[in-house]
């Protein structure tokens, strides 16, 4: 029987936090991940906060397995109590095929959202106008785990449904790699946003090169967490 998403995406947790040279550190990074206090995520279990602050700072023992799975379960209880947000993210992701620590998140919009608006969301700072002025979807990615792991075949997935969609790198120091990755790749998207780079650092050839294939061009330096969430969050 194929597992769900939720079951998928615990399996990978649970796995990832029991295998971890620092348990606690990896618990950490998942509950602030789904965006989830300690005192959530112990009222949640019926327990103190500080069993969660001793997990995470070592203090305690590191979780056995069995803890670690009331841990995910209850992440992921509060996930779905919100709306499960997290869930439907990751269930996008793997349905088409990535890993989550290449593809942060992969959306399609029930409407077209004017560039505008998708700038503001991520207070970006449109460097070049492309031949569009709306997005249909945007793809949030790792800029190195992409360039260095994904074919020219698997880099057009990234596209989801529709061409017409912000490509968004994270991890950006000047933007050289992205953009001539964006050369090989055809048609391309109405939108490339690159985050983490500030438009002072970015590479001198970047503008030129998102004139020459028509697709807007900005940067961002907005905190990640907080701009996907409300990436999530459009049209």
């Amino acid at each position: 029987m194929t597992a769900t998403p939720r079951e998928d995406l615990a399996q990978r947790i649970a796995g990832e936090i029991t295998l971890s040279a620092d348990p606690g550190a990896t618990l950490r990074k998942w509950r602030t991940d789904f965006d989830v206090s300690q005192t959530a995520l112990a009222e949640q279990l019926d327990v103190s906060s500080s069993v969660i602050s001793d997990y995470e700072s070592g203090r305690r023992e590191s979780p056995g397995i069995g803890v670690v799975s009331r841990i995910v379960g209850a992440l992921l209880d509060i996930d779905q109590s919100r709306g499960g947000g997290r869930i439907r993210q990751y269930a996008r992701v793997l349905s088409a095929g990535f890993e989550s620590d290449i593809v942060h998140d992969l959306r399609e919009y029930p409407t077209s959202v004017p560039m505008d608006r998708l700038y503001e969301v991520m207070e970006a700072t449109e460097l070049v106008a492309g031949d569009h002025d709306y997005v249909s979807g945007h793809t949030v990615i790792d800029s190195i785990e992409a360039i260095t792991r994904l074919s020219s075949d698997e880099f057009y997935r990234l596209y989801g449904q529709s061409t017409n969609r912000a490509l968004v790198f994270t991890g950006v120091t000047r933007g050289e790699s992205p953009l001539v990755a964006m050369r090989v790749v055809n048609p391309t998207p109405n939108a490339v946003v690159l985050h983490g780079v500030e438009e002072d650092d970015l590479w001198e050839h970047a503008p030129a090169l998102a004139t020459i294939d028509g697709f807007s061009l900005a940067v961002s330096t907005r905190d990640l967490d907080e701009m996907l969430d409300d990436l999530r969050e459009l049209p």
